[in-house]
């Protein structure tokens, strides 16, 4: 079979198991099913179980993740259209996002050292919570291993879009700009993702702390490295 066959019936496999999880979260509306976790969780199954090679399997994610880029610049088109909510919002937005940076690297370098882990693996999860691009360029700049950053990446993704609104619930938050700014801050596109459940408002919020978060994120990191070691 060719190359194209099988990167196309990759890409089917994709869509079909991504609109089948979006279905079953919208009609149960249990955070544990989210389409992005559900789907992983079974195209990694189906992968594992059917012997298929993740180099077969990119043959047509690798499609997949050319589209990540015009996606996320397609962002700006909410943000546009809600620019007048982010000028109102600014000093909030700002101050929210610099506050959850700090707190992240802070939380994840603590838990690391705690745990034993070495040098390379504190370097490694102190840029958890930033896009993952970005987060392996910094973590291969300050010495961390970029490998264990992609891991902890997802987890702080996953985990975020998990308890994040569970825990803002328990605080008695309800307004939808901070759930946009919590999510785009901690668990930056995973984040941003869970944040259509909160109108456009909330998107365009948090695609601003998700970008805001990265550059934060390239600011801080030196500086942290430098006060660990």
């Amino acid at each position: 079979m060719s190359s194209i066959l099988l990167g196309l019936g990759m890409i089917i496999l994709t869509v079909v198991m991504y609109a089948g999880a979006t279905y079953v979260y919208r009609r149960l509306k249990w955070p544990i099913v989210m389409p992005v976790l559900t789907t992983t969780a079974i195209i990694v199954l189906i992968l594992v179980i059917t012997d298929i090679p993740l180099d077969t399997y990119m043959l047509g994610g690798q499609w997949i993740q050319e589209l990540l880029g015009p996606a996320v610049v397609s962002l700006a088109f909410p943000l546009s259209k809600h620019i007048h909510v982010l000028k109102k919002n600014i000093l909030p937005v700002i101050g929210g996002t610099i506050i959850g940076s700090i707190t992240g690297m802070f939380t994840g370098a603590s838990v690391a050292i705690l745990l034993g882990y070495p040098k390379e693996m504190v370097i490694a999860i102190l840029p958890k919570s930033v896009t993952t691009p970005v987060a392996i360029q910094l973590a291969d700049q300050v010495g961390g291993n970029s490998s264990f950053t992609s891991l902890f990446v997802m987890i702080a993704g996953f985990s975020g879009i998990l308890l994040g609104p569970m825990l803002l619930r328990w605080a008695k938050i309800k307004s939808s700009h901070a759930y946009g700014v919590g999510l785009g801050s901690s668990s930056h596109a995973l984040g941003m993702a869970r944040s259509f459940e909160y109108g456009e408002n909330a998107v365009a919020l948090s695609s601003v702390s998700m970008i805001m978060s990265a550059i934060i994120g390239s600011m801080m990191l030196p500086l942290w490295v430098w006060v660990l070691y």
